[in-house]
């Protein structure tokens, strides 16, 4: 096991695709995970997300071979015209630990994945080597080789070829705002902050390659989880279909330990569920600031 379950860690991601099967084939047959469960989204499961128009979805879990506690689950529904990937508000990606990273680029040849940064080494960031790559839903997805813990946190290096979710991207457009919220209502702590020129933004909105952008760790002690990335003005709120789940990375799950402790709004109240993620344990949806639907999975 990879993944020792504590108050924030990431439990998985909702992926939203246009072709389930052509998906399978990238995270089972590319990636390397594991079916778990394969089926229909159910319509209670719909509502706790505020989606009832998901319903009925053909979907499947994958886990990595790790045995991580960690899911990735695939939802088909046909895709929005108007999103494109990082530019608008909502989750970003999921940051998969992997082995190899240099190694990926031709094992990705052929499949539905397109390469939109290759493996690079980051000056002034010796911890890890990340790439990116978007699904067929264009949902983004970093493959980061974990070197070294950084100064404030604690990076989990992989344990088979892909292993879990290890931090999940989110834009917002106010991050001091976004982070407070994540601390005041999540009871997270603040991690580093880090200015530099983030190519995956200057690429979307055509800004100088040296154009710099601010981010902001939300951790638990040493455990990074999210992400927070402050945005240009240019971008919007993600366009969806009437309710149904949004386009690309669509829902981000995290472990809590008392869901009757936090200060937040459900979407429906809590509620025991067996499949995976869930494996018998409470669980409830919430929307965030930027409007990101997260939902909380209750360890104990």
């Amino acid at each position: 096991m990879t993944h020792q379950l504590q108050y924030g860690s990431i439990l998985g991601g909702i992926a939203v695709v246009p072709d389930l099967e052509a998906a399978l084939h990238n995270y089972r047959d590319v990636l390397g995970m594991a079916v778990v469960e394969q089926g229909k989204l159910s319509a209670d499961i719909a509502a706790s997300w505020g989606c009832p128009n998901s319903a009925g979805a053909p979907m499947a879990t994958l886990q990595p071979v790790s045995g991580a506690d960690c899911h990735i689950r695939l939802v088909e529904q046909p895709d929005h015209p108007d999103f494109k990937p990082t530019t608008t508000y909502g989750w970003a990606a999921f940051e998969l630990t992997v082995q190899d990273v240099f190694g990926w680029p031709d094992r990705l040849q052929g499949s539905g994945f397109d390469i939109i940064g290759p493996p690079k080494e980051l000056e002034g960031l010796p911890f890890f080597v990340p790439m990116q790559v978007l699904g067929t839903g264009r949902e983004m997805v970093y493959l980061n080789e974990v070197r070294e813990d950084t100064p404030s946190s604690d990076l989990p290096k992989a344990q088979s070829l892909t292993d879990h979710i290890f931090i999940v991207i989110l834009a917002t457009p106010d991050r001091a705002a976004t982070v407070k919220w994540y601390l005041d209502r999540l009871h997270l702590t603040e991690g580093d902050t880090y200015t530099l020129a983030y190519s995956m933004i200057n690429d979307a909105f055509g800004r100088p390659e040296d154009t710099l952008s601010d981010l902001t760790m939300v951790q638990n002690d040493r455990l990074p989880i999210v992400e927070v990335d402050d945005y240009p003005e240019e971008a919007n709120d993600r366009g969806r279909h009437e309710a149904m789940l949004p386009p690309g990375n669509a829902l981000v799950s995290l472990a809590v330990t008392d869901l009757d402790a936090l200060d937040v709004d459900w979407i429906t109240p809590p509620t025991r569920r067996d499949a995976a993620p869930y494996c018998g344990r409470r669980a409830a949806t919430t929307l965030g600031l930027a409007g990101e639907l997260l939902e909380l999975i209750e360890i104990g």
